[in-house]
């Protein structure tokens, strides 16, 4: 009888350690989901290391639902049209390099991403975020010809 006994406090007490556990748990949060309206302008930006195709470049690919701004930089024997580029930070910036004559590549100092070397008559197109407020140079890193004034200015308010 005295097993018996002890057997059911053995229980009284487990059971309510059990419900006393239970209840002093911290409750699990949830992830909160967030929705975001169209209309909303959305500046913040993530950045991620990538190798641009073909170049063997370094790029700092970020993502932004900025403004998208588009240019076509036309390089001949020693100069690029047009020599100046003006954006927003926080804009995407999509640029396609055409190259008119000689061999040129394109690229852009402070964001650490350019073009291919193209021969005339090829193109490529490179894209990135302004996350940098500034003026940067772009230019063709083909011999001699950035000191000859194959160069311009992108400038990022």
């Amino acid at each position: 009888m005295k097993s018996l006994f002890a057997l059911i406090v053995a229980l009284i007490v487990l059971g309510g350690g059990y419900y006393w556990y239970s209840q002093n748990q911290t409750p699990a949060i949830e992830e909160d989901t967030m929705t975001t309206d169209d209309s909303m302008d959305m500046t913040e930006s993530t950045s991620a290391a990538t190798t641009t195709p073909g170049t063997g470049v370094n790029a700092d690919v970020s993502v932004s639902t900025g403004t998208t701004k588009e240019f076509t930089v036309t390089g001949k024997n020693f100069s690029f049209a047009p020599a100046t580029m003006t954006v927003k930070k926080g804009d995407t910036v999509k640029i396609t390099f055409v190259n008119s004559g000689g061999t040129h590549d394109l690229r852009v100092d402070g964001y650490n991403i350019g073009t291919k070397t193209l021969q005339a008559g090829q193109s490529e197109t490179i894209t990135f975020v302004a996350d940098k407020s500034g003026s940067f140079e772009y230019y063709c890193s083909i011999g001699q010809h950035r000191q000859m004034g194959m160069k311009g200015t992108l400038t990022v308010q």
